[in-house]
């Protein structure tokens, strides 16, 4: 299973960090150590002093898939979920200033939260899921797929000339604004139409 990673996808997320608007889909991966363990909280790591959480729609890989034409994508997931993209920002900015890939601040061990997963057939469309991240009963970040510079399907199709999808895989899809630091005793509950979807404690 591989965790491929959108950034820059929700126009107000690229205006809070000041980054510039892309003209194609921002990609990187995540491995598979990645995944927060259920059930296990997140522990914020030794190496970084300014961890943002940052949640953001998933997409579960259902067959597989290369040069996924964007009108036959659907056909290749069936279920979607919500999760976090925990990202060490002084690291990230660091990294930034001296072009170098980002991976050191987003594909550590744990930083990846993958929530449940909900069928398809259970949303009323793919380009209007509304989701939400309360941190301490507080909404920090609330979003919308119709605001994605690019639609779900249209990631599956764009991330497959690259990478050959294969069954399992996740599609992280990019996160909007309102991300932030977490801090220790914090906890983080993820909501998609309602339903939670995700809750774990920082430490």
């Amino acid at each position: 299973m591989k965790i491929i990673c959108i950034g820059r996808n929700y126009v107000d997320h690229i205006s809070e960090l000041n980054n510039e608007k892309p003209t194609e889909p921002v990609i990187f991966l995540k491995p598979d150590t990645a995944v927060l363990p259920k059930k296990t909280p997140f522990v914020i790591p030794a190496f970084s002093n300014d961890v943002h959480h940052e949640v953001e729609v998933l997409v579960k890989i259902c067959k597989v898939g290369k040069y996924i034409d964007a009108k036959f994508a659907h056909k290749y997931y069936d279920e979607i979920g919500l999760g976090i993209d925990f990202t060490a920002r002084d690291i990230q900015a660091q990294l930034k200033e001296k072009g170098l890939p980002w991976e050191k601040a987003k594909a550590f061990d744990h930083s990846a939260v993958i929530g449940t997963f909900l069928p398809k057939k259970e949303l009323h469309s793919m380009e209007n899921i509304n989701f939400e991240l309360k941190s301490n009963g507080e909404s920090v970040q609330t979003g919308n797929t119709a605001l994605m510079l690019w639609n779900i399907d249209a990631l599956v199709a764009y991330v497959s000339q690259f990478f050959t999808l294969k069954k399992g895989d996740i599609l992280f899809t990019g996160t909007p604004k309102g991300v932030a630091k977490v801090t220790e005793g914090d906890v983080l509950e993820g909501f998609m139409e309602g339903k939670s979807l995700f809750k774990i404690q920082i430490k």
